[in-house]
C-alpha cells in the first residue's frame, strides 16, 4: 500500500486536532492547503479511509467539478485501497453509482441528487477555491441541502490556492466556505524537499502590453484581453523566443487570452516546425482526450490552452510554461505554474516564460501564500521589483540578484532603464528557496539501483542523473566501519538488526528500500555528505568517503 508523505500525515493529523479541539474551538469546516504536485489525491484517499475505519457506517461524498479529477480520485482511492466501497457519481464518466458509502462525484451531476444519492457524513471538496461564496449556487445547494439532512455533517476542502479574486480568501469574511486552514504546505518547502521540481525562468524581449484592457470582476474583460495581445507580431515573436528556449525541453504548456488567440500561437508554434495542438471548453472530449494522451506521450510537443488545463491537468513532463495569458487573478498564476511543478524521469527543472508581467505583478510564486495573495482592493499592488543592472523581476524585499548578483539601488521606487536579455534570469522562485537550492546542491533523481556481494558487505549503486553512486556497507568490519554500515543499512530501510556477514546481508537485501532522490554535498577534502530521500518522503543523511567505503 502507498505511503503518506511526512507532510501529507501531518495535513490528517492537523485535521483531527482542529475537529476534537485539540488546539483550540473545535471545528466542523476546514481547509488543507496542498501545492500542485503534493499528492491532494492520496491525501483524501487516506482520509476516506480512516474515517471509514473510525465509523464504518460513515457515509462520504468526495466531490469536485470536473470529470478528469473525478477518474483521478476514485484511481487513487482504489489504488491506495482496493477494497474501498467505492462508486463514481459523473454524467461525463456515464456512471450512478448513488449508493456507494464512498462516492467519487461530479458537481454537476448532483447537486440536484441529493434524494439519490442520500444523506453524508462527510464532504471533501477537491479545488475547493472553485466555490463560489454565493449561497445560490450548486455548491451552496448541495451543501446546504445535505447539511440541512444531516446538521453535524463535516466538510473539508483541498486547494493549492485558498483565494478567489472577487472575494477573498476561503476562511475570511462574511459568509466564508470554511472556518479556518488547519495545515498548509508550500512550494518553496517542496522544492526544498527534492517533491517538487525546481523552476527557472528568463526575461523575454515580447512583453504583453494590457495597458488599455478594462477590468470587471477584479480581472481583465476577456474580449478586450484577447484584442490586446492576439496580434500576429507579437504572437510571432513570441513564439521564436518559447521555440528557442524550448528546442531542448521534452512539453511546452502555453497559456493563451482566448481561442483565436490559443490557435494562432498554435499555428506559430506549427509554422516553427514543432507539433502543437489547442485545447479550450470548446474542444469536444473526445477530441481533447486524444490530444492530451498524445501531448503526454510525446507525440505532441506543444499544448496551446485557454480555459482549461489550470486544474486536474497532471502532466508531470511539462517542462516549459509559457505564460502569454495576463491576468489579476493570483489563483489562475498559481495554478499555471503549478502544471509544471511535478516531477517526471529525467526532468531536471522547468522553465517559465513570463510575457504577460506576472511574477512582477503577484511576485515569485512559493511566496505566494494564503496570507499574502491579492484579494480585492489590491489588484494593482506590485509584488516584484526590476533589479537595475540586468533588469530581472526579484522579490521586494531581496537584497542581491539572482541573475547578476547586483544590489539594488537603495532609493525606493527608483528603476533603471534596461532592455531584456536572453541570459537574463527571471526568479520565479524566491531569493529563500534559490539560496537553500544553491546551499544544499541538487537533488538527482535515482533511475535504478543495484545491490550486489561485496568484500566484507554489501555494495548499493544509485543510478543518479548524472552517473553511479557506489556506498559500500562494510558489515563484517570493526568500530568505525561496522558502526556506518549499520547507519547504512538501517538508513536504507532494513530495520534495526543489521546483518553480522555478507552472506545474510545478501539473503536478506529485499529488506532494503530504493531511494527516490539522491543528493551529495562536500563536506570536507575526502567527504561528502550524502542525503537520500525516499518515496514516502523518508530522509536519510550521512557522512560518505569519496572512496565509496561506508
Amino acid at each position: 500500500m502507498l505511503q503518506l508523505r511526512d507532510y501529507q500525515r501531518a495535513s490528517l493529523d492537523a485535521l483531527r486536532a482542529a475537529w476534537e479541539g485539540a488546539r483550540g474551538p473545535a471545528l466542523r469546516d476546514g481547509l488543507i492547503v496542498l501545492p500542485t504536485g503534493a499528492g491532494k489525491a492520496l491525501v483524501i484517499a487516506a482520509l476516506a479511509r480512516e474515517s471509514l475505519g473510525r465509523d464504518p457506517a460513515a457515509r462520504i461524498a468526495i466531490v469536485t467539478h470536473s470529470r478528469e479529477l473525478i477518474a483521478q480520485n476514485h484511481r487513487e482511492l482504489t489504488g491506495y485501497w482496493p477494497e474501498a466501497p467505492a462508486g463514481i457519481f459523473s454524467a461525463g464518466l456515464a456512471r450512478r453509482e448513488a449508493a456507494a458509502p464512498v462516492l467519487v462525484c461530479g458537481i454537476q451531476s448532483v447537486w440536484d441528487k441529493l434524494d439519490l444519492i442520500g444523506p453524508r457524513d462527510l464532504v471533501i471538496v477537491d479545488e475547493a477555491h472553485l466555490i463560489p461564496r454565493a449561497a445560490e449556487t450548486r455548491y451552496g445547494r448541495f451543501l446546504a441541502g445535505l447539511r440541512a439532512v444531516r446538521p453535524g455533517m463535516r466538510v473539508v476542502g483541498f486547494t493549492a490556492t485558498p483565494y478567489r479574486l472577487d472575494s477573498g480568501r476561503l476562511d475570511e469574511g462574511e459568509g466564508r466556505l470554511f472556518e479556518r486552514i488547519v495545515h498548509e504546505v508550500t512550494v518553496g518547502d517542496l522544492i526544498q524537499r527534492g517533491t517538487l521540481a525546481p523552476l527557472v525562468s528568463k526575461a523575454t524581449l515580447t512583453a504583453l502590453d494590457v495597458s488599455g484592457v478594462g477590468r470587471r470582476g477584479g480581472d481583465y474583460i476577456p474580449s478586450q484581453l484577447e484584442a490586446a495581445v492576439n496580434q500576429d507580431w507579437i504572437t510571432r515573436a513570441a513564439v521564436e523566443e518559447m521555440v528557442e528556449y524550448g528546442r531542448a525541453r521534452r512539453a511546452w504548456l502555453a497559456f493563451c487570452a482566448g481561442i483565436a488567440h490559443a490557435r494562432a500561437v498554435r499555428d506559430a508554434v506549427r509554422a516553427a516546425g514543432f507539433s502543437c495542438e489547442a485545447v479550450s471548453g470548446d474542444t469536444p472530449r473526445r477530441e481533447r482526450d486524444r490530444i492530451v494522451r498524445d501531448f503526454r506521450e510525446g507525440r505532441v510537443r506543444c499544448l496551446t490552452s485557454v480555459g482549461v488545463l489550470t486544474t486536474g491537468f497532471n502532466v508531470p513532463e511539462v517542462d516549459l510554461v509559457a505564460l502569454l495569458r495576463p491576468t489579476q487573478s493570483t489563483g489562475l498564476y498559481v495554478q499555471q505554474v503549478g502544471r509544471a511543478l511535478r516531477r517526471a524521469p529525467g526532468k531536471e527543472d522547468a522553465l517559465i516564460l513570463d510575457y504577460a508581467g506576472l511574477v512582477r505583478l503577484h511576485g515569485p510564486v512559493d511566496s505566494v501564500t494564503s496570507r499574502t495573495a491579492a484579494v480585492r482592493g489590491r489588484e494593482t499592488e506590485v509584488r516584484a521589483k526590476a533589479c537595475p543592472g540586468c533588469g530581472a523581476l526579484i522579490a521586494l524585499n531581496a537584497s542581491t540578484c539572482e541573475a547578476c548578483w547586483v544590489e539594488p539601488a537603495a532609493e525606493p521606487g527608483e528603476e533603471a532603464r534596461h532592455e531584456a536579455r536572453a541570459e537574463d534570469t527571471l526568479p520565479i522562485l524566491s531569493e529563500r528557496v534559490m539560496a537553500a537550492l544553491r546551499a544544499e546542491g541538487a537533488w538527482r533523481e535515482v533511475r535504478g539501483w543495484q545491490v550486489a556481494p561485496a568484500p566484507g558487505g554489501l555494495d548499493v549503486v544509485l543510478d543518479a542523473a548524472d552517473g553511479p553512486h557506489r556506498i559500500r556497507l562494510a558489515l563484517e568490519g570493526r568500530g568505525y566501519a561496522r558502526e556506518k554500515a549499520v547507519a547504512w543499512w538501517r538508513g536504507l530501510g532494513g530495520g534495526r538488526e543489521a546483518p553480522l556477514c555478507a552472506e545474510e546481508a545478501l539473503a536478506r537485501r529485499d529488506e532494503l528500500a530504493r531511494p527516490a532522490m539522491l543528493r551529495v554535498r562536500a563536506s570536507g577534502r575526502l567527504s561528502a555528505e550524502v542525503s537520500l530521500r525516499f518515496p514516502d518522503g523518508r530522509l536519510f543523511t550521512d557522512r560518505h568517503r569519496e572512496d565509496g567505503a561506508g
